[in-house]
């Protein structure tokens, strides 16, 4: 049986426009069916910087946006310490439906598998291709396996730029959601600022440095 894929869904000489389009009619996953719609990337087509997150979450997945909720505001927060102007970004995620449990009326996230991730994949390729960022972040262990495989780990390889086949530098870090997760405030706020740090690196590298 062939594996599910985005592949044909793709437009032939995409730009975002166009493939934000056909991505909000993408059923190559079972996630769509209770998804409330496609979350596809947002920002500049121009970008020095790519984001990747994991998935969208309950409010992403309302709002059609990513990163709009908690976590974008940790995002947004920690970009502004490190130096980088979210309007110098390109923000997606490695799924773009919400993948969900219920608990009574409460939606809560669930991991994509490895087959939903490789459906989805052919549009993050896209998006890479017509941004054509100089640094790819990836935010979390999911999005950083999408993109680098099954093997990497973001405990070993956190915030240092790592090889791979495409052209963009690439690194990884935690995603901001994991933060918000942290037991008690002394732990978030040193969190905070190790995944601050981690995004002064992407700055460093944009300003000449770090390499």
């Amino acid at each position: 049986m062939t594996p599910p894929s985005a592949r044909d869904l793709v437009p032939a000489d995409a730009n975002l426009a166009t493939l934000r389009r056909a991505a909000a009619g993408c059923t190559a996953c079972e996630l769509y069916k209770d998804a409330t719609q496609t979350v596809f990337g947002s920002g500049t087509p121009d970008a020095e910087v790519m984001l990747v997150g994991e998935q969208p979450g309950d409010k992403e997945d309302l709002a059609g946006e990513p990163f709009v909720g908690p976590a974008g505001k940790l995002l947004d927060q920690a970009l502004a310490e490190a130096g980088i102007d979210r309007g110098r970004t390109y923000i997606t995620n490695a799924v773009k439906h919400f993948k969900f449990t219920r608990r009574g009326k409460v939606r809560l996230h669930k991991k994509p598998s490895a087959v939903e991730m490789a459906a989805c994949r052919p549009w993050l390729e896209e998006e890479l291709s017509v941004v054509r960022p100089e640094i790819v972040v990836c935010l979390g262990a999911t999005a950083a396996q999408a993109l680098l495989g099954p093997s990497f780990r973001v405990t070993k390889e956190r915030a240092r730029f790592v090889d791979w086949p495409y052209e963009p530098r690439v690194t990884a870090t935690v995603h901001p959601s994991s933060i918000l997760r942290a037991p008690d405030e002394g732990t978030r706020q040193a969190e905070l600022s190790r995944f601050e740090d981690d995004l002064r690196v992407v700055a460093g590298a944009l300003d000449g440095r770090g390499r």
